[in-house]
């Protein structure tokens, strides 16, 4: 007996949709209104710089022969297939975890997308403080980010909980 998607973690998949629709669009704005390398200061902080990633996170592998942009295809992929998974075997009221894994994804595929399609990642978010420049990163990132983040922080909050249960 199946049940009902809206009674599972899927209930949360339009937030992965979110995700992706902002990474391609910001993507596009970026690859339509600035050249390769090229910077646009946003803030005292911030800049927009244009770049291609050939590797993974911190550009992890981006000189290699060609071979990791199907590694980290496959990897994207699976992780995507098994946050499904898992999300479709949650409750829809375990929020936190779900929506953690639909930001996951959508950062997960949006990167796929580019390195599928493009054969890198586009990233163009520069965070900057005086001359210390964090590695340059995009929406997805910023979703793979933030929902990591909320997976820890649903670790530890289910920890503490369960803690406190055991002392009682």
């Amino acid at each position: 007996m199946c049940k009902p998607i809206l009674s599972t973690g899927l209930r949360w998949i339009w937030l992965v949709l979110v995700v992706i629709l902002m990474d391609i669009s910001s993507k596009q704005w970026v690859m339509h209104h600035m050249m390769l390398y090229e910077t646009q200061p946003i803030m005292l902080f911030l800049n927009f710089f244009y770049t291609r990633n050939y590797g993974a996170a911190f550009s992890f592998l981006a000189n290699k022969s060609g071979w990791q942009r199907w590694f980290f295809t496959g990897v994207a992929i699976s992780i995507i297939v098994a946050l499904l998974v898992i999300m479709y075997r949650n409750c829809a009221s375990q929020k936190i975890t779900n929506i953690a894994y639909a930001l996951i994804i959508g950062g997960s595929a949006g990167n796929l997308f580019d390195r599928a399609y493009h054969g890198f990642v586009f990233d163009f978010i520069d965070f900057y403080v005086g001359d210390w420049h964090f590695a340059t990163f995009n929406i997805a990132d910023c979703g793979i980010c933030i929902g990591t983040t909320l997976v820890v922080l649903d670790g530890c909050l289910v920890y503490l909980a369960n803690k406190k249960h055991r002392k009682k």
